[in-house]
C-alpha cells in the first residue's frame, strides 16, 4: 500500500465516523428531553388543570361567604324581584344590594335564584300543574350571572311533579360549578291546586337529592353546591334533613307580614348547629317594614343565606 493510498482511506474512516456521531447527535435531539441517554423512559404527563371555583374565588359557599339573592321568574312581575327586567338589569340591583351585607363580616357571594319550575292554578295539556323554563331562559340567566360574578340557584316549584325528578331533568345545570339548587316545598301538591293549599315535601326525598349532588360534586371535582329549601310551616319539612360534606343544606324561612312574625318564625326554624345552615328571605312587597341589613344581622344565629322576592 502506497503512503497516498493509505491517507486516503485514513481520510475516509475518520469521514465515516463523524458521519455516524453527527446520526447519533441527532437522534438524541429527536428524543424528549427524559429518554435521552436513559433508554425508553416515559415522557411526564402535562400538569392537570386546577380544579373550578366559584365566582368570586375558593370552592366553598358556606361558611365562606354570605348569599344574598334575589329570586323570581321573567314570566310575570309578581313572581319576584329577579324578573323584574332584563337579567342584567336585576344583577346590577342585586349587587347594589349585596353591597350593603359587606359589613356583616364576610365576603358576599350575589346569587339569582330563578324558578326553573314554575307552579301553575292550571293543570295545562300533561296536568302537572307547573311549567318548566326553557333552555334559553336558563341559558340567559346563567349567562347574566357569570357576567356580575354570581351564583345561579335553580329554584323547583314542582305543582304534581316530584322533587327527584325535577332535580335530574336539571342535571346538565347542575354539571356546572356555578350553579345550585332551591326547593320549593309551599308549591308541592299533588292532589290539589298550587296555592290553594301550603304543599310539603318528605325530608327523605331531599336527603335523597341532598346526596344525589353530593356525589355529583366530588365525582366532577366541583365547588361544594348550595342546596336551599324552603319553609314557613311545621309540616312543610316532615322528618330531619342530613347535613352533608359537599353540599350546604341550607332552610331557608319563608313567609312575608310583620317584623315580630319573621322574627319568631326565623328563630324558630333556625339550626345554630348540627351541619346545616340558615336562610331568611325578605319579600320587597308583601313585609311591613321590611328588614334592613344592621336588622337581619341582629338575628340569632345571623342568616347564611337573605333572599329577597
Amino acid at each position: 500500500m502506497t503512503r497516498a493510498t493509505y491517507w486516503r482511506r485514513r481520510a475516509l474512516g475518520l469521514a465515516l465516523l463523524v458521519a455516524a456521531a453527527g446520526a447519533v447527535v441527532a437522534l438524541a435531539g429527536a428524543l424528549p428531553v427524559g429518554e435521552r441517554g436513559q433508554g425508553a423512559r416515559a415522557q411526564a404527563p402535562p400538569p392537570s388543570p386546577p380544579p373550578p371555583e366559584l365566582p368570586r374565588g375558593g370552592r366553598r359557599v358556606l361558611p365562606h361567604f354570605r348569599i344574598v339573592a334575589f329570586y323570581g321568574a321573567p314570566q310575570d312581575v309578581e313572581l319576584g324581584a329577579l324578573g323584574i327586567g332584563t337579567p342584567a338589569q336585576a344583577a346590577r340591583r342585586l349587587e347594589r344590594v349585596a353591597r350593603w351585607y359587606r359589613r356583616l363580616g364576610r365576603p358576599v357571594l350575589p346569587a339569582m335564584e330563578l324558578l326553573a319550575v314554575v307552579a301553575d292554578a292550571d293543570a295545562g295539556s300533561d296536568g302537572l300543574y307547573s311549567t318548566r323554563q326553557t333552555t334559553t331562559v336558563v341559558r340567559r340567566y346563567l349567562k347574566a350571572a357569570r357576567r356580575a360574578k354570581a351564583l345561579l340557584i335553580l329554584d323547583i316549584q314542582p305543582g304534581h311533579r316530584d322533587f327527584w325528578r325535577e332535580a335530574h331533568a336539571l342535571r346538565r345545570w347542575l354539571r356546572e360549578p356555578d350553579v345550585s339548587l332551591a326547593l320549593d316545598p309551599e308549591w308541592h301538591t299533588p292532589g290539589a291546586v298550587p296555592g290553594r293549599v301550603i304543599g310539603s315535601v318528605d325530608a327523605r326525598e331531599v336527603n335523597a337529592i341532598s346526596f344525589w349532588l353530593d356525589a355529583l360534586v366530588r365525582r366532577r371535582n366541583l365547588p361544594q353546591k348550595l342546596l336551599l329549601v324552603h319553609r314557613f310551616t311545621e309540616g312543610m319539612i316532615r322528618g330531619r334533613l342530613k347535613a352533608r360534606d359537599h353540599v350546604a343544606v341550607t332552610v331557608n324561612v319563608d313567609g312575608f307580614g310583620h317584623r315580630a312574625i319573621k322574627r319568631a318564625k326565623y328563630e324558630h326554624f333556625a339550626h345554630a348547629r348540627g351541619g346545616l345552615y340558615d336562610g331568611f328571605k325578605l319579600f320587597f312587597k308583601e313585609d311591613t317594614d321590611i328588614f334592613k341589613p344592621h336588622d337581619v344581622a341582629r338575628l340569632h344565629p345571623r342568616p347564611d343565606v337573605v333572599v329577597y322576592e
